[in-house]
């Protein structure tokens, strides 16, 4: 039961790396520093000191830098492969004993991918803000995505079966709106044919 716990944190961070890549990871560094977290094998280092005043100035830079209109959507393209791979580090970190084949499989294709479409969710929010409101609105919408994702990260570490339930269900509506958002386009130009 711990290891699928685990695996849920991971997922939940996971999610939450797709809003912000630092956040959660500054994250689980503060709380397996605290002692409220245990990291998976390998993953020492992300209580480490050094790792949580890094995490802390990224964290900063990061929040920074998306209030700034236009650079956000710059930030977007580097944010997304990088958000991949904190997706699945955050997996990764959390998952316990379990063999290194599950563990990579879950925290690539589960943890990768749930912060690869989360992260595709908000590209596809930050753009329509931004050509809405010719960047305008982006302010608004990055206090949004670091309330949701600082409320996520507590969320999962501190009350993981809840946080659990919550990132299951966002991950399926935002993977619906996602697909929704894909296919319109194509039944518009069918229409138009």
């Amino acid at each position: 039961m711990e290891a699928l716990l685990g695996i849920c944190v991971g997922i939940g961070l996971s999610a939450a790396c797709g809003f912000r890549i630092f956040v959660p990871m500054l994250g689980i560094s503060i709380a397996a520093n605290a002692g409220h977290l245990e990291l998976a094998s390998g993953f020492e280092w992300m209580a480490t000191s050094t790792a949580l005043v890094a995490f802390g100035a990224a964290t900063a830079l990061e929040i920074a830098a998306y209030y700034v209109p236009w650079l956000d959507n710059l930030l977007d393209s580097i944010a997304t492969p990088a958000a991949i791979v904190a997706g699945t580090v955050a997996t990764g970190s959390m998952t316990g004993d379990i063999s290194p084949f599950l563990k990579w499989g879950l925290a690539i294709i589960a943890g990768g991918g749930t912060a690869a479409v989360v992260q595709a969710t908000s590209v596809v929010v930050r753009g329509v803000s931004s050509a809405t409101s010719g960047g305008l609105a982006n302010p608004l919408v990055s206090s949004a995505e670091l309330a949701g994702v600082t409320g996520v990260t507590f969320l999962v570490i501190f009350v993981p079966a809840l946080a659990a339930c919550l990132t299951a269900i966002l991950i399926v509506w935002l993977t619906y709106k996602f697909f929704q958002w894909l296919i319109k386009p194509k039944e518009n130009s069918a229409i138009v044919q």
